[in-house]
């Protein structure tokens, strides 16, 4: 993926998260990448648990305590043993930085780990070193015998399609029917807070499977939601492609303008822009150099 392309996964998740658990937002308060000293030195994720008389809906939550200490691992980057123990560090120096002696008791506490692939070999050498792990739950493993705090590790791939669609779209190779679910769930949602969380999901979801949304998108049974949040990311592919023509025009000693014309004259995305009412048929035939009867009939074959 291209630099300048770089999914901000951290963000999504925090959002994922929030959205997962919204039945249970009154009783929590989420923090995202809590501080825990005076220099550089963050946890991705703090969860406070309002009331310990609240059990929390969704099974990612079954171990929550008062305080609640979660790391995520984006698509892309490793899961280790280290990154295991790195967390349970950040669990231990949150509690010893109470501001008197055991304000924060363990049995307070719980160890969260996300990522979206089964970590096999820190599964393994947490067998090798004696520690036992539970699945009680499709997707969720409770770690025993590393430290005297609940501590889970969820698979974000394996978790159940409809109890968790937030957090199943967040990967570069989400499946089809993950993405409608999680579209179509949240169609309806009328909260702003909600909102917002399921468009940083969806943002960081698009820019990783672009290719995917945009084909869901042309089948034309998606809701409006999917179609304005597309119609933006097009908008982002066609400056990306005008820049790189542009500059490849250069290099090639063309004009800059036909250079231009060619990143404009992309048929798909053009296509897709008339579809979404971006553009008009006129300028879009421009922009290929064709007849307006000619680009209606590729518009026809490409689009429907």
């Amino acid at each position: 993926m291209e630099e300048n392309k770089k999914v901000k996964w951290h963000p999504a998740f925090y959002g994922a998260i929030e959205y997962e658990l919204k039945d249970d937002r009154n009783h929590l308060e989420f923090e995202s990448e809590h501080q825990l000293s005076k220099e550089p030195l963050k946890m991705d994720m703090l969860i406070i648990k309002k009331s310990d008389d609240i059990r929390i809906k969704k099974p990612i939550g079954w171990i929550f305590r008062e305080h609640n200490i979660v790391e995520y691992k984006a698509p892309g980057d490793a899961l280790t043993i280290d990154t295991l123990y790195k967390t349970v560090g950040y669990a231990c120096i949150y509690k010893a930085l109470g501001n008197s002696v055991n304000e924060i008791p363990n049995d307070s506490m719980s160890i969260s780990l996300f990522r979206n692939a089964y970590p096999r070999e820190l599964m393994s050498m947490l067998s090798q070193i004696g520690a036992c792990v539970d699945n009680p739950h499709q997707g969720i493993y409770y770690i025993n015998g590393i430290i005297n705090i609940p501590l889970q590790i969820v698979v974000t791939r394996q978790v159940s399609p409809e109890d968790y669609s937030a957090l199943r779209v967040l990967t570069d190779n989400a499946d089809k029917e993950d993405v409608r679910r999680f579209i179509e769930e949240t169609a309806e949602l009328t909260m702003p807070i909600d909102r917002q969380n399921t468009d940083a999901v969806l943002q960081a979801s698009v820019q990783a499977n672009f290719m995917l949304y945009e084909q869901i998108r042309r089948e034309g049974t998606m809701c409006e939601a999917l179609r304005e949040l597309m119609k933006d990311e097009i908008e982002k592919e066609v400056e990306v492609e005008r820049a790189k023509a542009i500059e490849e025009g250069r290099a090639e000693g063309r004009a800059e303008g036909r250079a231009e014309g060619r990143a404009e004259g992309s048929l798909e995305t053009l296509c897709a822009l008339v579809n979404d009412g971006l553009i008009d048929i006129k300028e879009a035939a421009r922009r290929m150099n064709m007849t307006e009867k000619a680009f209606g009939q590729s518009l026809k074959e490409i689009c429907g």
